[in-house]
């Protein structure tokens, strides 16, 4: 099998243990994904974000799109994204996107964006119309969006549970103690508002954290539980990577033996889902997060 590094500066310091490699991205229905991309002048976060991911999930014919552009009015430590003054928003793209997920043929689509906090409505008018035109195609697609936190902005976040996709998902991406670092524009007790209205709302809610930025063992279990305390059903565990050496660095990898025990973890606390690896992603095996009590069920019957 051909196998690169999934792209983290650390090797210098840190060396990257054997279980961080990733498939080289080959094959057609990655030229397939790849050619669409470019075709319809779309962004992905998987590239913008150095997704390690990237061959294996384009090889199975799926991506994950960027609205809104690809330069993000915030800041975070850990994200590849570039940062900066975003050009205007573009009406065209909710079509653009729409076409391209018709065109890739999948059952299941994945949406993000960058954060557009320059915007009076923080860019939820443009999501709702990405959603609607997605959920416009015949065969209509399940769809998860992971969204930015519109900072708490009840008007805003209704607009995406107006339009239900089955999946909303924002990320806490840290433990509180490390959230102003890591997420510096962002709140820990606003993004868990953000759950709590969406849960509010009827909606299925997903969460994500990255391990190795210097939380400890019971900062992690208290965020899974302050998670399932507001609401929120899917949870995606990950080794945080890093992108450039601007960026934060890797304080440890983390052993897969660890991400099982938080997936144990997970469940007792009564989330639905659990993702949890090495390499795990937000919108890693997404399709699978969509139907409630699918994770749990595979737990109880491992037990």
């Amino acid at each position: 099998m051909n196998e690169i590094p999934s792209g983290s500066v650390q090797d210098a310091r840190i060396k990257k243990p054997g279980w961080l490699r990733v498939k080289l991205p080959i094959g057609e229905n990655y030229k397939h994904v790849r050619g669409l991309v470019d075709d319809y002048k779309l962004h992905t976060i998987c590239e913008s974000g150095n997704c390690p991911n990237m061959g294996e999930c384009w090889g199975a014919g799926t991506a994950t799109f960027m609205i809104l552009g690809n330069v993000c009015t915030r800041s975070c430590g850990f994200c590849a994204v570039s940062t900066g003054r975003p050009g205007p928003v573009d009406w065209e793209e909710p079509q653009r996107v729409a076409d391209a997920i018709r065109l890739m043929k999948v059952k299941h689509a994945v949406i993000t964006s960058v954060d557009r906090d320059e915007l009076p409505d923080g860019g939820s008018i443009l999501w709702q119309k990405t959603i609607m035109a997605v959920k416009a195609l015949e065969p209509k697609p399940t769809l998860e969006t992971l969204i930015p936190d519109f900072k708490a902005k009840k008007e805003d976040i209704q607009r995406i549970i107006d339009v239900a996709p089955e999946v909303v998902s924002h990320n806490i991406e840290t433990v509180e103690r490390l959230t102003r670092q890591v997420r510096i524009q962002a709140k820990y007790w606003r993004s868990m508002e953000v759950i709590r209205i969406l849960k509010q709302g009827g909606m299925r809610t997903k969460s994500g954290i990255m391990l190795g930025l210097g939380e400890k063992k019971e900062e992690v279990k208290q965020t899974l539980a302050d998670l399932s305390n507001n609401g929120c059903d899917v949870v995606t565990i990950g080794q945080y990577l890093q992108p450039t050496k601007k960026h934060l660095p890797v304080h440890r990898f983390v052993h897969p033996d660890e991400f099982a025990e938080y997936r144990e973890i997970g469940y007792q606390l009564g989330l639905d889902y659990v993702e949890s690896g090495p390499l795990v992603r937000s919108s890693y095996h997404s399709e699978r997060h969509v139907i409630p009590g699918f994770g749990r069920r595979e737990w109880e019957r491992r037990r």
